[in-house]
């Protein structure tokens, strides 16, 4: 592996920032406090991002009461699990208040049944019409009141069934929010490591080819600071688009971290997958990039690409190994390169065997 300098950097400048903005706000140099201003600092996490800049912009300062709310909002790790777990507290709450009309209705059909008996006798005992009659009414008030109750434990059960569709719409909107990255839409690092680990499994059980494209955007330390973590953000929205057009149903696209991206290509010989790599390249060299708020164009960015192969016995840790090294090998080799296993850069890297 490749020690990554410009990670490095660039990670202790948006730390610089963040303590900075710790300090110049005199606010308490607590791990929560920290990781709301590195996240803004990062720019990273653009709803943070916005949910401060309204702060400043209202109230020229973010209190120590708004840096908890907004941490409990966006970065709290139990935030989607509360989600979940108000979901499941409401599901439980309409599947006891049906029950408990259920409950009634076995109720009343019971009392409707000693009613049909008692009718029974009646009528047996009854000597005249008008006897005959009142039996009759009574029979009748009865069956009205076990409709209109049957009627109404059926649009409690539509209802329930609406409200609990809607419930599971919402549950599954907070696992693909735990899954998401949100400035790019793309998977966000723990969907990869769910989704490597399933392609894997089915590639040794299926014996189809599985290929992995790691992406990085070149000199985006430099471009980031040159313009802004504004205009970084719509770079990296760039990217994850020209990913998103020239992937296939079925292909996993990831936000990896920071500027990397992976792409998850089940089924997919390595010419396949090199000829994909390529489309995401030239697709990103061909756009040019205009800063949204002075219309300047900024010119083009690039990318490079590293390919790997599924091998018998690998894991997620070697396949993304070897893509990785593929990676930066076509970064050193000048950038906005596809490299991959099977190129001269890197079978000369591997040592001879006697």
């Amino acid at each position: 592996m490749f020690e990554r300098y410009d990670d490095i950097e660039r990670t202790h400048s948006f730390a610089d920032l963040a303590f900075g903005q710790i300090k110049g706000r005199k606010l308490a140099a607590i791990p929560r406090n920290y990781e709301v201003w590195y996240a803004y600092a990062s720019g990273y996490h653009t709803e943070l991002s916005d949910a401060v800049n309204a702060l400043i912009a209202e109230h020229g300062a973010v209190s120590q009461d708004q840096l908890d709310a907004i941490y409990e909002q966006f970065l709290s790790p139990g935030r989607l699990t509360d989600k979940i777990d108000v979901v499941g507290s409401r599901v439980m709450d309409e599947i006891e208040g049906v029950m408990r009309m259920i409950d009634s209705a076995a109720g009343q059909a019971s009392a409707y049944g000693h009613d049909l008996a008692g009718a029974s006798a009646k009528l047996s005992a009854a000597g005249s019409s008008d006897g005959v009659r009142a039996v009759i009414e009574t029979l009748v008030r009865s069956t009205r009141e076990i409709e209109a109750n049957n009627k109404a434990l059926e649009q409690r059960l539509r209802a329930s069934r609406s409200e609990i569709r809607q419930l599971q719409d919402n549950l599954d909107a907070a696992r693909t929010e735990s899954l998401t990255d949100p400035l790019t839409s793309l998977g966000n690092r723990k969907y990869y490591d769910q989704a490597i680990n399933k392609a894997l499994l089915l590639a040794q059980k299926s014996g189809t080819p599985l290929a992995l494209l790691v992406s990085d955007i070149d000199n985006f330390k430099k471009f980031n600071d040159t313009f802004g973590h504004l205009t970084g953000d719509q770079v990296l929205r760039l990217v994850a688009l020209a990913v998103k057009q020239n992937v296939k149903p079925g292909d996993l696209a990831c936000r990896y971290g920071g500027e990397e991206f992976a792409i998850i290509l089940p089924d997919t010989t390595q010419r396949a997958a090199v000829s994909v790599a390529e489309h995401i390249r030239r697709a990103v060299m061909t756009k040019e990039l205009i800063k949204r708020s002075t219309s300047e164009n900024l010119g083009r960015i690039t990318v490079s690409l590293g390919v790997a192969m599924f091998q018998p016995g690998d894991t997620a840790a070697t396949l993304y190994e070897r893509a990785d090294k593929c990676l930066y090998t076509a970064k050193r080799s000048g950038r906005n390169r596809v490299i991959c296993e099977t190129d001269a850069e890197i079978t000369r890297e591997r040592p001879k065997v006697a």
